[in-house]
């Protein structure tokens, strides 16, 4: 497929992933990722020793095979396609786009959580807000949730539209399948716990490996994006030079700092994950404390940001390929 295609049918993904979202029932391309993560893991831990070497090892050969296995049915899925005709190519290249982003699911589960709040339904926001978050949410307040929610829309401000969008840019469907299943990995064996601690070392450290420029230009999109979405542009990037590189984690923080700037909020400190309370820095300073109504700021913010990330890694590509 020519570049000019494969940008366009990018541009046509992202409008539909901004127009529709996920719905539940369509099959979709991530849950599948995660079958193929949650089947090889006991298999792996079976044929390997046991122990840090071992589990090391399993957890390498994790990657291999789930990211290989995900990126090569893309690879043959679009490849059958073109045999057939270049239009059910170019259709499949565009449904693969739609899917791999998430700026609408996003936003629309998070909404969730704020209508729970502003209905007074902390159970409800907190069952809500489990679903978008790995940390425990059984004893968070009501401006726990609320902060909670925000963090976790700023920091798939990257994970789930900039980075994936990047990665569809430079190498089409295939790439950003490979992104996801990298990504997906990660949100399900890439922990610091007893279960997971070695065997989920080489699929953390390669999500922060091919997170490392994504989640920097976000943060700067997202600072750019803080004036015109009506936010504090200034504070934004005050905050986000400062506090970006504060969390344990090389990329999280990046897009947390520009948020917290931009709505001039404290987001950060201490959580509890499986139980075990764990101490986490501040990140930006609270000159007014978080208010649910701050999920529908950061989600606006993450809109915006959106729109300069498809405008720089898709629109002006097109544009230029069209010209010359």
């Amino acid at each position: 497929m020519s570049l000019t295609l494969r940008l366009a049918a990018l541009l046509l993904g992202c409008l539909l992933d901004l127009l529709f979202g996920d719905p539940h029932w369509m099959p979709h391309p991530v849950r599948a990722m995660g079958g193929i993560t949650a089947l090889l893991e006991r298999p792996l831990r079976f044929l390997f020793p046991k122990g840090p070497k071992g589990e090391l090892a399993a957890g390498a050969a994790l990657v291999v095979l789930a990211a290989g296995i995900s990126t090569g049915a893309a690879v043959l899925a679009l490849w059958l396609c073109r045999r057939i005709h270049p239009l059910l190519a170019f259709a499949a290249e565009t449904l693969l786009c739609y899917q791999l982003l998430a700026a609408r699911s996003l936003r629309d589960e998070s909404l969730k959580v704020y209508r729970a709040l502003r209905d007074g339904a902390l159970e409800e926001a907190r069952r809500a807000v489990s679903m978008i978050v790995g940390r425990d949410t059984d004893r968070l307040d009501r401006d726990g949730v609320a902060r909670a929610a925000v963090e976790t829309v700023a920091e798939n401000a990257s994970d789930g539209v900039a980075a994936p969008l990047l990665f569809l840019a430079i190498g089409g469907a295939p790439l950003g399948v490979f992104y996801k299943a990298v990504n997906t990995m990660d949100s399900m064996v890439g922990y610091k716990n007893d279960r997971y601690l070695y065997f989920g070392r080489a699929a953390a450290r390669l999500d922060d490996a091919v997170n490392f420029l994504p989640a920097r230009l976000a943060g700067v999109l997202m600072c750019l994006a803080a004036r015109p979405a009506g936010f504090d542009g200034k504070n934004a990037w005050k905050i986000f030079l400062r506090d970006r590189k504060k969390h344990k984690s090389p990329n999280s923080a990046h897009t947390e700092a520009a948020a917290a700037g931009a709505l001039d909020i404290q987001l950060g400190g201490s959580s509890f994950y499986f139980g075990k309370r764990v101490e986490k820095p501040t990140i930006g300073d609270p000159l007014r404390p978080v208010e649910p109504a701050d999920i529908l700021r950061c989600n606006r913010l993450m809109y915006a940001a959106a729109f300069l990330a498809m405008v720089l890694f898709c629109g002006i590509p097109l544009a230029l390929s069209l010209t010359l």
